[in-house]
């Protein structure tokens, strides 16, 4: 499976996602919770683009927690033993 992409898209988004939950979730815990600061950025506000018959909205915000660094690391390394 080496040099597969989509493999390794697919796990760098779940170690983000796993590690975003895991931040989330140890949060209040007076020892852990230093795993969820993190910084988001991104869109505060969405953009719309009204075409009068055609409404867009863009909007992106990404927040980067130390869980899901950690989580993406993690993917790392799965990846390369697999």
């Amino acid at each position: 499976m080496k040099g597969n992409s989509w493999v390794l898209l697919l796990m760098l988004l779940s170690g983000i996602v796993l590690g975003g939950f895991i931040g989330d979730m140890v949060g209040g815990i007076a020892g852990l919770s230093w795993l969820n600061f993190g910084q988001s950025f991104g869109l505060n506000d969405p953009l719309v683009l009204n075409f009068g018959i055609l409404v867009i909205t863009f909007g992106l915000s990404i927040r980067i927690t130390m869980a899901s660094i950690i989580g993406v690391i993690i993917a790392i390394l799965v990846y390369r033993f697999i």
